[in-house]
């Protein structure tokens, strides 16, 4: 199957754009055009992410997403995928989010902070483990810019994974302190117990998803480079945020996380 021209990419990649400034949704892309591969999709995220960079943002990370049966179960793909994380997406806990949200969701994450650089391809778990210079307790905030989030893998691929926002604890703990496959986690939305999970729903370990993005990337020529922020992947399902909630993460050995998503305006 041919790959899309660069002015189809171009375009596809300007309609999700200006669904984020517009906060209107648009329809699945493969309705349109159900031809799309995922090579297609990650050409269309890299160039939204060039777009972004080019108006100022800086590449703080990068996010491993549908890494858990759960989350594949969900959305309904049978892979992980990956997007960037650049500088506007990062917001300070405790603090309300202003940002503009379409119909977000949330998901407590272990995010790793890189010491050194990991590039694939042949990286192993014993290469990541060395490259984690610490880990926090996080929640990312996913979001879609397609409709009802009726997303198959191609177009949550081209919609940057779907991210939308990431609040990181400010606990770091040495990979060496804790065990990620058996660290458990309580996720609470205002108060109320909305699930639990442990680090081995994602790919068995968290470690195993940075090692997948390591040798998934770079073929593509990316490297994860000191200082950046991985998220590895939900330990839950995700679960709907409204405005004026307060959704608080803890998880055993790394302390709790908190966000709070800023009221309706009026």
């Amino acid at each position: 199957m041919n790959a899309i021209d660069t002015a189809t990419v171009g375009d596809l990649a300007k309609r999700l754009r200006q669904a984020y400034e517009t906060g209107t949704p648009i329809d699945p892309l493969v309705d349109e055009r159900p031809g799309l591969t995922i090579t297609d999709a990650y050409r269309i995220q890299q160039e939204q992410v060039r777009s972004w960079v080019e108006a100022g943002e800086t590449v703080k990370g990068h996010k491993v997403g549908l890494s858990s049966p759960a989350m594949q179960q969900q959305m309904g793909v049978d892979q992980p995928d990956f997007g960037h994380l650049t500088s506007g997406m990062f917001h300070l806990e405790h603090r309300p989010i202003t940002a503009p949200l379409l119909q977000p969701r949330i998901e407590p994450e272990v995010a790793f902070v890189l010491g050194r650089e990991l590039t694939g391809p042949g990286v192993t778990v014993a290469d990541a483990a060395r490259a984690v210079e610490f880990v926090l307790p996080a929640l990312e905030i996913v979001d879609s810019r397609i409709r009802d989030w009726k997303i198959s893998i191609v177009d949550t691929v081209a919609d940057n994974a779907s991210s939308g926002g990431v609040v990181l604890g400010t606990k770091p703990t040495p990979l060496s302190a804790v065990d990620l496959r058996l660290t458990g986690c309580s996720l609470y939305r205002s108060g109320e117990l909305l699930g639990t999970g442990t680090g081995s729903a994602v790919l068995g370990s968290p470690l195993n998803a940075l090692v997948w993005l390591a040798n998934t990337i770079g073929p593509l020529g990316i490297s994860l480079e000191p200082g950046h922020v991985v998220l590895p992947g939900t330990m839950t399902q995700a679960f709907p945020v409204r405005p004026g909630e307060t959704v608080v993460a803890h998880m055993d050995g790394l302390g709790d996380v908190t966000a709070v998503l800023a009221p309706e305006s009026e």
